[in-house]
């Protein structure tokens, strides 16, 4: 009711009574107030004037699901978005919905993160009210080893959403680091539930510095949000759709066409190609990175010319 009730205001011009209201969704004038109230305390400016009854002012960064819902343009992905307040991790929540059986393209949002998750066990910063912390359940008919390449898919699919909705370009540093002015503003992981010769889900944690004004000390000069590239503070419900929108294109084109349907343009926004790198495994070693190849793997040439396939691990590129 909640949620009707907020659709109502953000498509009414002007002042609704709540006797009109209550009249258009069935519930009473106590039960009006009731959920204005609540709405009011999530940080929705609803102002309230005698005789004419109740209007929504503009916001600034609100964050739910019916944030995220109005106007997105997909049929699969955030047909179901879940918001929570505060979670541990939304791939932690999303994992436990998918097996109680959620469908694909299930969106978990969150405010807050107390456990968010990054690659190789590292945690990620996730304070309440400046990130958006998003995980989008897929169920691609695909092999195990073939997973990996869902990790580029969103990584592009990042890219291209901040261009979008701020004409920032970005780049990625393989697999998953979005990167701007040196500085990493977004990190994904994916992780799945697989049997031995197919996946079950993917669950695919995106993890979008927005709104950070501050970072902790041991981030401080490697990370940086949008906010601070932009200039202005930026709505990350507005962030989250062109996201999910342009996760449902390029997923459809990778499920249906492969990898090469997107490989171009992901090797075109992948800072890590033509630069010296160093790949840490457990065989580490140095080089050049020279490619992507057709399944999403790096290319790294050693500097005695030997050509390395680089399909799992951490690649630092110097200075980023």
């Amino acid at each position: 009711m909640k949620n009707k009730l907020l659709e109502l205001l953000k498509t009414t011009n002007g002042y609704l009574s709540g006797e009109n209201i209550g009249e258009l969704l069935g519930v009473s004038r106590t039960a009006v107030w009731k959920y204005i109230k609540i709405l009011r305390e999530e940080g929705y400016n609803i102002q309230a004037v005698t005789n004419k009854g109740y209007c929504l002012m503009p916001t600034d960064d609100v964050l739910s699901s019916i944030e995220v819902k109005l106007g997105l343009n997909t049929k699969t992905i955030g047909t179901q978005v879940i918001y929570f307040d505060t979670v541990d991790s939304t791939n932690n929540k999303l994992r436990l919905l998918a097996l109680e059986g959620a469908a694909e393209g299930t969106v978990v949002i969150a405010d807050e993160q107390l456990g968010g998750k990054g690659r190789r066990g590292h945690v990620w910063s996730s304070p309440k009210g400046t990130g958006l912390w998003m995980s989008v359940l897929l169920k691609p008919n695909i092999a195990p080893q073939e997973a990996s390449r869902i990790t580029l898919v969103a990584g592009l699919s990042v890219c291209q959403a901040i261009n979008d909705v701020l004409g920032i370009n970005s780049g990625i540093k393989w697999p998953n680091d979005i990167i701007i002015d040196g500085k990493k503003v977004c990190g994904i992981l994916t992780e799945m539930n697989a049997q031995i010769n197919n996946v079950e889900f993917v669950v695919v944690g995106i993890g979008v510095n927005v709104n950070t004004d501050i970072f902790p000390e041991e981030l401080k000069d490697i990370a940086v949000s949008l906010s601070q590239i932009a200039g202005v503070k930026v709505k990350r419900s507005k962030i989250a759709r062109a996201i999910i929108e342009r996760l449902e294109q390029n997923y459809n084109k990778y499920t249906q066409k492969g990898f090469l349907s997107v490989k171009e343009e992901y090797e075109n926004r992948c800072i890590t190609i033509n630069k010296n790198v160093k790949v840490i495994s457990k065989d580490g070693f140095n080089g050049r990175a020279i490619a992507i190849n057709d399944d999403g793997e790096l290319i790294v040439e050693k500097a005695d010319g030997e050509r390395v396939t680089v399909f799992s691990g951490e690649v630092s590129i110097r200075g980023v």
